[in-house]
């Protein structure tokens, strides 16, 4: 399967997929059109000081997830505690006001870690409809709502998710499919539910009882497509069709947050365990069984990061462990190039053309050049505290702070919102839309 169908596919074949020549793709979920951090526009702006934004605006309650872009929609979720509210709102993009926002789910308040709050998973969109998942008690609830008005379509309670942490588990699209993980303390599962009623297509019942609060990686690798999710005391791959695991690796440790990512230049998926040990594994996908033994090219423990994903550019893999310095690998080979302390982050590092940025939990923005040599270009300051990843679309950079919401770049004004991004497009479950 070429690339541009894999592409498509992870859009739920409702976006034109990605060329090195293309101008303009959306920002639908955590960690971008690739689910990886990296992003293709062109015309980018390096300079992000949040001093020349476009807009800011406050958001109301208090959450950590990242904003999402669809055509001329911003959407991010929040939360109220003293209402125990979860909230789903859509922005403007060209002015920053607020169109619409929705209570998803009214309910109990689930047990927290002081660094998480009541709204950190990122949504997702296909363009039509918005996708959420929050926790509620110890109840995971996944909804769909119009991206046009914010009704909600429809809502689903598929399990539990217990630990005394929170959650921040995104759902992520493929096909006609709503991919969410729900590895805890209690009954775990990796399930597929319908976008168009929720109703259940697959359903993977774990047994090891081990906590993910990451979000399911979706690629080709190795000639197939695969799920690759950690969780459940391990990580795997699954078939995203029919929920069947491919290959595992046990361990490294019990717990993970970071989402994984894979470099195609040494055919290598690289993960990081969160608790108790902080383990940073390389994994050849192309197995079948139990490959723990097998199929780990390389591990390191003093980059692993305990939050934060981590970002390939060409035939480099950087990371943030949990102390705040960056590390800068070789991905073929887990060769230390370079170390740097930046400051402690929550927020994952994005790859815009040749630079990476990160941003740390005190909002300061440090754009790398990646290299055998360590190169800071540019540092920025946000002006308040920041966990929420950056989100990149056309031109503009969303940054979420504590309080405000960011908009930095060229103003995108008399644009053809539904042409660029093929809005309106209608999925075809044989046949992904490719660009023509």
């Amino acid at each position: 399967m070429n690339r541009n169908v894999v592409f498509a596919m992870l859009l739920g074949g409702l976006l034109a997929t990605a060329t090195p020549t293309a101008q303009a793709e959306p920002w639908p979920g955590w960690r971008g059109p690739r689910g990886d951090g990296t992003c293709i526009d062109q015309n980018v702006p390096t300079d992000w000081d949040p001093a020349g934004a476009l807009w800011k605006i406050e958001l109301p309650g208090k959450g950590h997830a990242s904003p999402i872009i669809w055509g001329d929609r911003v959407c991010t979720v929040t939360s109220k505690a003293a209402t125990k509210e979860r909230i789903l709102l859509c922005i403007d993009r060209t002015s920053g006001m607020i169109l619409w926002q929705e209570t998803v789910v009214q309910g109990p308040l689930e047990k927290l870690h002081k660094e998480n709050s009541y709204a950190s998973s990122t949504p997702v969109t296909d363009g039509s409809r918005v996708f959420v998942t929050f926790r509620v008690g110890d109840e995971i609830l996944v909804a769909a709502h119009e991206l046009a008005t914010g009704k909600q379509l429809w809502q689903v309670r598929p399990g539990t998710h217990k630990g005394e942490w929170g959650f921040s588990n995104p759902p992520v699209l493929f096909k006609d499919k709503v991919l969410v993980d729900g590895d805890g303390k209690d009954k775990s599962f990796l399930i597929a539910l319908s976008r168009s009623d929720g109703k259940t297509v697959w359903r993977n019942n774990r047994t090891n009882k081990g906590i993910s609060y990451s979000a399911p990686y979706i690629r080709e690798f190795g000639g197939r497509t695969q799920l690759i999710q950690c969780g459940d005391r391990c990580v795997a791959g699954f078939n995203p069709d029919t929920g069947e695991q491919l290959w595992k690796v046990d361990g490294p440790s019990q717990e993970f947050v970071a989402t994984p990512v894979y470099s195609e230049t040494a055919g290598l998926v690289f993960i990081s365990s969160s608790w108790p040990k902080q383990i940073l594994l390389a994994i050849r996908p192309d197995g079948r069984g139990d490959v723990t033994n097998t199929h780990v090219a390389w591990s390191d423990r003093k980059g692993a990061p305990y939050v934060p994903s981590m970002i390939v550019a060409g035939d480099l893999l950087l990371s943030i462990n949990r102390g705040g310095t960056v590390f800068c690998y070789k991905a073929a080979t887990g060769e230390v190039l370079w170390q740097e302390k930046l400051g402690r982050h929550h927020a994952s590092p994005v790859l815009v053309g040749e630079r990476i940025f990160f941003i740390n939990d005190n909002g300061q923005i440090n754009v790398i050049k990646p290299g055998r040599e360590f190169e800071c270009v540019a540092t920025y300051e946000l002006g308040e505290s920041c966990y929420a990843s950056p989100a990149i679309s056309d031109g503009q950079i969303f940054l979420r702070g504590f309080r405000h919401l960011f908009c930095i770049g060229r103003r995108q004004a008399g644009k053809d919102w539904a042409k660029i991004f093929h809005q309106k497009a209608e999925y075809n479950e044989n046949t992904p839309l490719e660009r023509k």
